[in-house]
């Protein structure tokens, strides 16, 4: 077989199988177009899921007829600045979407040149096969109407979802784009329906992208996530995190953009995990909106055929600010905690879910009790352990968090507050506190231990034993100190004093279990999140503990001094605030 050049139409057709992966991805080239044409109103309109029809009309700058001819051919492109491919600003730069789209499709691109006398012109492109432009009828501004996507190339639509499936993508994109150019009111269209209509936000750039992030990500995001602001070193990043309690189970809710271009890039979403690590369970993801601001030389764009991947010169750089950014937010929020918990909490409780029953004398003396905590068996059982100073606060309203009235089950504490009650779950919440108060001592350069007047031998496999004593001497700055007992025990003989009477069996087996997933390229203090939360696991009040009111109080206090107390370590909330109001609505009284 011999050398030769392929012809233009199957050079297109290849680019189109890079650049057009499926109806989306034909939109997203289009609507950035339209963006980089200064439009202020971009309309999209499918047909079948994007299959049948593609329309995305702007009232941009619009071309003449000679750039329609242009504007097809392959490399053509009016966004490089002096063929800079490192000092790229627009979105679209390639010159490679339009011939590509025309190669597998029937578009026709209709345009009229802004602050011009000319009328509007039209260009055909059928399979790769172009029509001259012709006069048509168009006010200033361009169309581009695409019908019969991969009609060209057919095994192309065996790949292709369900037409639900393609119109969620086509969605999808449309409202990244949205998120980041809120300067632009957007339309979309499907089957003659409208779906999604944002008009133009007005105000400064940061309260409009807050309202166009409203408008698209629901009321509840904005009522349950916090403003992110962080600058280093010339890069900004701004936008808003979701609560550790407002989570998904997976990242589709997570929307990223570098210089107002939306991506998914392994570095950026790594960093956004890492920032939640201590935080959230491993099979759950925060829900966040994130602008990236960056010199355009200190990034690559061009490193994905449809530009959703990017390369930076300093990663590590970019991953420090994402994560601080996010951190110093999340601290911000205090004890704060998702709405929607307290939401869920009503609608598990909506009256009809159990039959009613006449009460009982056994019914009688249990809600005597309720109401006078201070008596309630239990009450007077031995201390748990907690750092705070005794507390007797006489009124609800002097704290948010309210003041313990009992406590349910020997695990939920029942706290008034002016407008309605709490309901803490006193293992999470201690142990979250443990976790914030080890991390507290670790900064200071070394966690206190207690000497065990016993020392505890602990069985476990080798493997584990080994992993356990390699890393021996970080473990004692936390607090643990232990050394081998034969080959397949360890002795303990301290334990991080702020844990109290902890699981110390329990404890070594999963600091043994992470160790060797980490591997040995990790040090302890790299994972020092991680390490402390298993600690904390493991030496926090437990649910089943009794508690006295002035322990319940002071756990309550804590709470409110202390950042991120509103999640435990794997993102469940800590504690729901039901208010009266809602209460009253489940008796009727509203």
């Amino acid at each position: 077989m011999t050398l030769r050049r392929l012809p233009e139409e199957i050079v297109n057709r290849i680019a189109a199988g890079e650049v057009v992966e499926r109806p989306a991805s034909a939109v997203k080239e289009l609507v950035e177009n339209a963006i980089d044409a200064g439009a202020t109103r971009i309309d999209v309109m499918i047909g079948g899921g994007g299959r049948e029809l593609i329309s995305v009309s702007d009232n941009g700058k619009g071309m003449s007829s000679d750039e329609l001819a242009l504007c097809i051919e392959r490399h053509a492109t009016s966004k490089l600045d002096d063929n800079d491919l490192f000092n790229i600003s627009s979105l679209g730069f390639r010159g490679e979407a339009l011939p590509s789209i025309g190669s597998v499709s029937r578009m026709t691109i209709t345009s009229r040149a802004a602050n011009t006398k000319d009328g509007a012109w039209m260009i055909a492109v059928t399979g790769g096969t172009i029509s001259p432009p012709q006069p048509a009828a168009g006010g200033p501004g361009t169309t581009a109407e695409v019908r019969d996507l991969f009609y060209a190339t057919p095994a192309r639509l065996k790949f292709l979802k369900t037409e639900q499936t393609e119109q969620a993508a086509i969605t999808d994109i449309v409202k990244r784009l949205a998120m980041a150019h809120p300067q632009i009111s957007f339309s979309l269209t499907h089957n003659g329906r409208r779906t999604l209509d944002l008009a133009i936000e007005q105000g400064y750039l940061l309260d409009a992208q807050t309202a166009r992030l409203g408008a698209i990500m629901g009321r509840e995001f904005g009522e349950n996530s916090i403003a992110v602001n962080a600058l280093r070193g010339g890069i900004g990043l701004a936008g808003r995190a979701g609560l550790p309690t407002f989570h998904r189970g997976t990242a589709q809710m997570q929307y990223l953009f570098v210089n107002g271009r939306p991506v998914r890039d392994k570095l950026l979403h790594g960093a956004v995990r890492g920032a939640y690590q201590e935080f959230l369970s491993r099979d759950r993801h925060p829900v966040v909106a994130l602008f990236l601001t960056i010199d355009p030389h200190q990034v690559d764009v061009n490193v994905h055929p449809a530009k959703a991947e990017v390369r930076f010169r300093d990663a590590g750089i970019i991953r420090g600010l994402i994560v601080s950014g996010l951190r110093h937010a999340l601290a911000e929020a205090g004890h704060r905690s998702s709405s929607t918990t307290s939401a869920a909490a009503l609608g598990a409780m909506r009256p009809g879910g159990l039959p009613f029953a006449s009460p009982s004398r056994g019914h009688i003396e249990t809600a005597m009790q309720f109401q006078a905590p201070d008596q309630v068996s239990g009450f007077s059982e031995p201390s748990a352990r907690f750092d705070m100073p005794d507390c007797a606060p006489q009124t609800s309203g002097d704290f948010p968090l309210g003041v313990a009235r009992g406590q349910l089950h020997a695990t939920y504490i029942i706290a008034q507050t002016d407008h309605g009650i709490i309901i803490v779950d006193q293992h999470a919440a201690h142990e979250r506190l443990v976790l914030e108060r080890m991390k507290r001592h670790l900064q200071s350069g070394h966690a206190p231990g207690q000497m065990l007047l016993l020392p505890e031998v602990v069985d476990m496999d080798e493997d584990a034993v080994s992993a356990v004593v390699e890393r021996a001497g970080e473990l004692a700055t936390f607090g643990l100190v232990l050394e081998p007992f034969g080959p397949g025990a360890v002795v303990v003989r301290e334990t991080p004093a702020l844990l109290g009477d902890c699981d110390i069996a329990g404890l070594l087996r999963d600091l043994a279990d992470d160790i060797i997933e980490w591997g040995a390229t990790h040090s302890l203090k790299e994972k020092l999140e991680e390490v402390c939360a298993s600690m904390a696991c493991h030496g926090s009040v437990r649910a089943g503990r009794q508690l006295n009111a002035t322990e319940m109080n002071a756990l309550l206090r804590e709470m409110e001094s202390t950042p991120h107390s509103g999640q435990c370590n794997h993102g469940r909330p800590t504690y729901v605030e039901l208010q009266l109001a809602d209460i009253e609505k489940l008796f009727g009284r509203r």
